[in-house]
């Protein structure tokens, strides 16, 4: 089966105040964390990842995908194209608190095959990683690293996903609270 990533300027940043269905995302790594008052689910896709963090009767799903990827408009928070940088705070009154920041980097080819090739090396140590097929142009596919530190009360996930045809990496922070 190919595994080759959409283009990065079709991507989108989107957080849900829901679960998403898992059908609607190809899933190539996925990671099931319980602890304290919370559970997650991180999954690397095609398009990026999905963060799925719930607490009590609360959900969070936050999604980086190809913006023609057909997702629900239902209880979707926000939705942004991964362009430049951004960050964003959503507070549920008593329940939990969401934080993200995301940039898209565009770098020179001698540096984004060194930052490629890091990557590599510290997800096959820790972490979830996923090589996705080179699309024919270049050699190397894209690379999608995921990095969590999961404590009692919060969750800290660090996502990289590159885009070799565009020598671009997308790098994003989530923080994921519970009171």
């Amino acid at each position: 089966m190919l595994t080759v990533r959409p283009k990065v300027a079709q991507l989108m940043f989107q957080l849900y105040r829901r679960a998403l269905h898992p059908e609607l995302f190809q899933v190539y790594q996925t990671c099931t964390i319980e602890r304290g008052s919370y559970t997650a689910k991180i999954d690397i896709t095609s398009g990026g990842h999905v963060v799925t963090w719930r607490h009590g009767g609360l959900t969070f799903a936050e999604v980086a995908a190809a913006a023609h990827h057909p997702l629900p408009k239902m209880r979707r928070l926000f939705s942004y194209s991964l362009k430049g940088q951004r960050s964003d705070r959503v507070e549920v009154e008593g329940q939990a608190c969401y934080q993200m920041s995301f940039q898209l980097e565009p770098a020179e080819p001698e540096v984004f095959w060194t930052f490629q090739q890091e990557l590599l090396a510290d997800g096959l140590r820790h972490g979830m990683l996923h090589r996705f097929d080179a699309s024919g142009r270049i050699g190397m596919g894209a690379l999608s690293y995921i990095h969590w530190e999961a404590r009692c009360h919060r969750l800290l996930v660090q996502a990289f996903h590159t885009f070799p045809d565009d020598y671009a990496i997308v790098k994003s922070q989530s923080l994921f609270e519970a009171p």
